[in-house]
């Protein structure tokens, strides 16, 4: 009988921010798929999780780890796929063996837990009824062809992006956008949490030294121009 794999959303920063559920699924798994088997360990020494067996599946090795992961599965073995945040599959790893999952009749579960696209979606105070999510951005020329491409679309734009790129990426915004409304959550749910909301242009200002990770959400609605 095949196994069952659950997938686990942990914090996006905040360690407290994980639920009951999740913290007794991972002790009751056979195996943890870890993204980053060194900062799974850390969450899960936090909440005296002692795992039986952890695995990495990151980026570097999804299609290599697949056949290992399935063929656990079904020797009927309960699997948990955590990332380094947030929720599996959401711009992490984890599509690939979902999908193999759904093709090989595996039974699958969900731990619903904390995203940063969900606490953008919450904080903006946008009318996010019409949300285009991309994950991280492309760079350069194809960075610019997707704003292009976007720029009559009547939805919120969201995405995530480096502290690295984001200087140039907001000075990309306005230069293609114009002026628009534009959300920022930096380090999300961590100590030094930042949120934003303003016009592009006060943004790039802001914005062109920093730290940590960002959320973006681009107010693209129509009758709501900058």
């Amino acid at each position: 009988m095949a196994g069952k794999l659950t997938v686990v959303g942990t914090p996006i920063g905040n360690m407290m921010d994980i639920t009951i559920r999740a913290i007794k699924t991972l002790r009751e798994a056979d195996v943890i798929v870890a993204e980053d088997t060194r900062r799974t360990m850390k969450l899960l020494k936090f909440f005296h999780i002692q795992p039986k067996q952890i695995i990495s599946y990151g980026v570097h090795n999804q299609e290599k780890s697949l056949p290992r992961l399935l063929n656990l599965l079904l020797q009927g073995k309960h699997l948990c796929l955590v990332t380094d945040s947030g929720m599996p599959a959401v711009a992490d790893p984890g599509g690939i063996l979902i999908d193999a999952c759904w093709r090989e009749n595996i039974q699958l579960d969900i731990v619903p837990g904390p995203s940063a696209l969900t606490s953008a979606i919450a904080l903006c105070g946008f009318d996010c009824s019409k949300v285009l999510f991309v994950g991280f951005l492309p760079r350069g020329k194809k960075r610019r062809k997707l704003f292009r491409e976007l720029k009559d679309r009547d939805v919120v734009f969201i995405f995530f992006e480096s502290a690295m790129r984001v200087g140039k990426t907001l000075q990309e915004v306005l230069d293609i956008f114009g002026d628009r409304e534009i959300f920022i959550g930096r380090e999300l749910t961590k100590v030094f949490q930042q949120l934003f909301r303003g016009k592009t242009s006060c943004a790039v200002e802001s914005f062109k030294e920093t730290k940590g990770e960002l959320t973006l959400a681009i107010n693209l609605r129509k009758g709501e121009e900058g």
